[in-house]
């Protein structure tokens, strides 16, 4: 497929997110992650894990490790045609499915309004927010260097994000919605589901990720 024609997906599945809050009560956040045998090729071995965890503790209550071969390239702002056949896999396979799943990566704060938050969101209807380690696309003022502080993210004049203050004077995560929740709540969650940079849900799958790699999981 060409990327035209990836991006014609990427516009419409953007028209699909819903913005705002579309649930009654979160209890559990699940964190979703990713890595690769050999990051620069293609096809490559890859893991996917799911970590969810208790709002009220913040104690994991499940887990699960899928892996499979990736066959798409990896091409900036289309991460999510090479990582969700995986991210999928791991969906349908998990036998506890989390209020809300955190993905690392960029939910409307990407060029076209959809990246792998969004898509996972709309493609399974979830709720969904992006958390990301990284700034891909949009402006922001750095926040004051205290934890709970945030600036948001913006495209033109439209809020995208949200740079958000995890832990103080520690570089900022980036909050975007992905489906059917709100930019605000998106952001509440992250700090009250966060101890350190990497909000608890999206920091155990990837340190459970780090154990595959290390084969002290299997």
């Amino acid at each position: 497929m060409k990327l035209e024609d990836l991006k014609r997906i990427q516009i419409e599945c953007a028209k699909r997110v819903i913005r705002e809050d579309d649930f009654e009560s979160v209890e559990t956040v699940g964190g979703m992650d990713l890595t690769f045998e050999k990051l620069d090729e293609t096809p490559t071995r890859a893991w996917a894990s799911l970590v969810v965890i208790e709002v009220k503790t913040l104690k994991p209550v499940y887990n699960l490790v899928v892996e499979d071969e990736v066959t798409f390239p990896y091409i900036p702002t289309f991460l999510a045609f090479r990582e969700m056949p995986l991210l999928l896999k791991l969906y349908e396979k998990a036998k506890v499915k989390p209020d809300v799943f955190f993905i690392d990566g960029q939910g409307i704060a990407h060029p076209r309004g959809c990246g792998i938050a969004s898509h996972f969101g709309v493609e399974t209807g979830e709720v969904t927010v992006g958390v990301a380690k990284s700034k891909l696309f949009g402006y922001y003022r750095e926040p004051p260097k205290e934890r709970g502080s945030f600036s948001y993210l913006k495209s033109g004049g439209d809020i995208i994000g949200a740079a958000v203050r995890t832990k103080d004077s520690t570089a900022p995560v980036f909050v975007s919605v992905g489906h059917r929740i709100s930019l605000k709540t998106a952001i509440d969650l992250v700090l009250k589901t966060a101890k350190y940079r990497i909000p608890e849900p999206t920091r155990l799958a990837h340190n459970l990720l780090q154990k595959v790699r290390r084969g002290t999981l299997f």
